[in-house]
C-alpha cells in the first residue's frame, strides 16, 4: 500500500514555484513567472506527486520506475511551455517528432526552473555548478540545437560567473 505525502509534496512544489517566481522576476519575466507550474496542483499531477514523493527528486521518476513512463509528466510537459519537450512537432517527411526552437522567454523560464529545482532538491549542498552538471547527465534528443546552445550558455555562465552576473545578463538578453 502506498503512503501519500500530500503535505510534504504541496510544500515542495510550492517552495519550488515561489523560487522560480523569484528567479523570473530577477530575470525580467516576473509576470510570466506567476503562472509557472500551476498544472502541478491539478489532480492528475498532484496525486501522483503525493504518491511518489521522495523529497530529493521528481516524483515523476518514481512513477516512471513503476510503469515505465509517467502520466503526470506527460500531462505536465504538454501544458508548460518552459519544458523543451513541449516544443516538438510531427515532421510529415520523416514521420517522427522533431524539436523546434523555443522562444527566448521560455528558455529564460526553463533556466529559472532548473536553478530553482537544484536549490530545492540539493538544499544546503547546492552550488551554481549543479544545474549544468544535472543537464550534462541528461538525454536531450528532443531539444532543438539552438535552444540547447542557449541553455548551455546560460548554465555555464551561472557556473562560472554566478547568479548576479547571469540574471543581469538575462534581463539584457530578454530585451535584445
Amino acid at each position: 500500500m502506498w503512503k501519500y505525502h500530500f503535505i510534504k509534496h504541496f510544500k515542495t512544489i510550492t517552495r519550488h514555484r515561489h523560487l522560480v517566481i523569484k528567479h523570473c522576476f530577477r530575470a525580467g519575466i516576473g509576470f510570466q513567472g506567476l503562472f509557472h507550474d500551476l498544472s502541478k496542483y491539478m489532480p492528475s499531477e498532484f496525486l501522483v506527486g503525493a504518491r511518489y514523493y521522495q523529497g530529493t527528486r521528481s516524483p515523476n521518476e518514481g512513477e516512471r520506475e513503476i510503469y515505465g513512463y509517467s502520466k503526470a509528466w506527460m500531462h505536465h510537459k504538454g501544458r508548460n511551455k518552459h519544458h523543451y519537450e513541449y516544443w516538438t512537432d510531427y515532421n510529415p517527411a520523416t514521420e517522427l517528432l522533431k524539436p523546434v526552437p523555443m522562444p527566448k522567454r521560455y528558455v529564460i523560464e526553463m533556466f529559472c526552473d532548473r536553478v530553482a529545482a537544484g536549490k530545492i532538491y540539493r538544499g544546503e549542498q547546492y552550488t551554481n555548478q549543479d544545474p549544468i552538471e544535472y543537464y550534462n547527465r541528461g538525454k536531450h534528443a528532443l531539444l532543438h540545437k539552438k535552444t540547447a546552445r542557449q541553455l548551455e550558455y546560460l548554465l555555464k555562465m551561472l557556473a562560472e560567473k554566478g547568479e548576479e552576473y547571469t540574471f543581469s545578463y538575462l534581463r539584457w538578453w530578454r530585451k535584445k
